[in-house]
């Protein structure tokens, strides 16, 4: 007679860790756990792009842990939303886009104050990486097309209140 609690002990283990993974106890995309976007701090960013004023309301990522999950997991991003990550000093900001469910628009702010460059429809999941080329005083995450529709662009003036 063959021994079959082996295979069986292996089938379990494996369905354990799936579920486990699927309730998010063992398995993270980030160092830590992932904070509800409501705990966030927000403020009101504003584009001037050829004389129109552009709002957006963002969440802000001011702590590493922040930072590092930024948008990802979020399945929708409505128009005049986005996340604001500030380098703090200015630095080269490099951003992938691991477990980013949506295309995003990377929009990098130079220590002027107005867009260095613009990254459109980074894809979502890629792990390449996306980097502002020069050092950046703040990137500004918004929905994936929506620089394109508003006619952003290098030299456009951005400002928000620090918090």
């Amino acid at each position: 007679m063959k021994d079959n609690s082996r295979p069986l002990l292996a089938v379990r283990l494996a369905l354990g860790l799936v579920l486990a993974c699927a309730l998010g106890s063992i398995c993270r995309a980030q160092s830590g756990p992932i904070e509800s976007l409501t705990h966030f701090p927000r403020t009101t960013l504003e584009i001037v792009a050829h004389g129109h004023r552009n709002r957006f309301e963002v969440w802000i990522a001011d702590t590493p842990t922040r930072q590092e999950q930024g948008l990802m997991f979020v399945r929708d991003l409505p128009p005049d939303q986005g996340m604001l990550f500030p380098q703090t000093p200015p630095r080269v900001a490099n951003f992938w886009m691991k477990n980013t469910y949506i295309p995003l628009d990377m929009v990098f702010v130079g220590a002027d104050g107005r867009i260095a460059k613009v990254i459109a429809n980074a894809h979502p999941f890629s792990l390449d990486v996306l980097s502002s080329d020069v050092p950046v005083i703040a990137v500004l995450e918004i929905r994936g097309g929506e620089a394109h529709e508003l006619a952003l662009g290098v030299g456009d003036r951005v400002s928000w209140n620090a918090h």
